[in-house]
């Protein structure tokens, strides 16, 4: 019996390598023809209709690469397939994250699949118990949402904004994000109010941000002071990557008064991450005149700039009357 059970085993690998080869030539094809052959997309239909997740996974990803819409509906019905004994029929979600994404990609208004695909749990067996695997099929579903408009996508966001699973709720703020709606200001206020895992909080806040900087930019600030120095950083960084001059002040305090060399480092680069002139100008202050540990952490930060030829002459004018040959010698060597 073994035996046999290896010999099956064996079949299976063949058959997986010859769809896959299978789909390396039809790749090939794509890249030489438009529109795709109709063999082409009647040989991508039959992989599809295959239970082979693997491979249907990479040709959802041909599918939407191409945009071969034709093939929306065998993506859906693979999807469906799958979702029956999920677990064995498709671990690791590969073949319903991939088709979920395809869909998302080509702007379908694929509800059925996306509602199953946010509300889907799979729990897989690993050494010493069981995981999920489907929290990055919840995040892609929860685009696809979020994409169609559809009209109870705040709902299954905040369902998803309290997923067990830290990725699932990543995704729900960053597709929060993406709505631009407003209605889900107080979801992620409330998210970040309750406390989480540093990744997700920061997420939070940089969700926050993009939905209304002006109003949630106190409230992104006081996280700078969280008691996870992860939290911190992260927090600071997304202020940085918010490039809005209100976050100066709030990050130039935090810089003043934090005693952790790391953290000040990490608040000099959000400065230099607002890209604007009076930041700017506060670096450039540090190099000529700061401390001298805060004069290296200001030109690393600045390093961001490294191709603005006008600013990096800036950054080697105030080195150069800061007088530091050593410091003169990294700026040089940057640029």
């Amino acid at each position: 019996m073994p035996k046999k059970s290896s010999n099956s085993s064996n079949a299976t690998s063949r058959k997986l390598d010859a769809l896959l080869e299978q789909l390396n030539q039809i790749q090939a094809q794509f890249s030489s023809e438009f529109p795709p052959s109709e063999p082409s997309i009647a040989e991508l239909r039959q992989i599809l209709q295959s239970k082979y997740a693997v491979a249907v996974a990479r040709t959802a990803k041909l599918v939407s690469r191409h945009e071969i819409t034709e093939l929306v509906p065998d993506l859906m019905a693979a999807f469906d397939r799958f979702m029956t004994n999920p677990a064995k029929t498709d671990p690791n979600c590969h073949a319903k994250a991939g088709i979920a994404d395809a869909l998302y990609r080509l702007e379908q208004r694929a509800e059925a699949v996306f509602l199953a695909g946010i509300r889907h749990v799979q729990m897989e067996p690993v050494w010493g118990g069981q995981v999920d695997t489907a929290p990055g099929l919840r995040e892609i579903c929860a685009m696809g949402l979020v994409r169609m408009n559809y009209s109870e996508v705040m709902t299954e966001l905040a369902d998803l904004l309290a997923d067990p699973e830290p990725p699932a709720r990543i995704g729900a703020a960053r597709a929060i994000a993406y709505s631009e709606n407003s209605q889900g200001i107080p979801l992620l206020r409330l998210r970040a109010k309750i406390g989480d895992e540093p990744p997700v909080l920061a997420e939070c806040v940089i969700a926050l941000l993009k939905l209304d900087a002006d109003r949630s930019l106190p409230f992104a600030a006081s996280f700078l002071h969280a008691p996870q120095p992860q939290t911190q950083e992260l927090v600071a960084l997304a202020l940085g990557e918010s490039r809005h001059l209100g976050a100066f002040e709030p990050l130039r305090n935090w810089w003043k008064f934090n005693p952790e060399p790391d953290l000040r480092r990490t608040a000099l680069l959000a400065i230099a991450m607002l890209r604007q002139d009076q930041p700017l100008d506060f670096l450039l202050s540090l190099v000529a005149s700061g401390r001298n540990l805060d004069a290296h952490d200001a030109v690393a930060a600045l390093e961001l700039y490294r191709q603005d030829m006008a600013l990096w002459e800036r950054v080697r004018e105030a080195a150069q009357r800061r007088g530091d040959a050593e410091l003169m010698a990294i700026v040089d060597s940057a640029h």
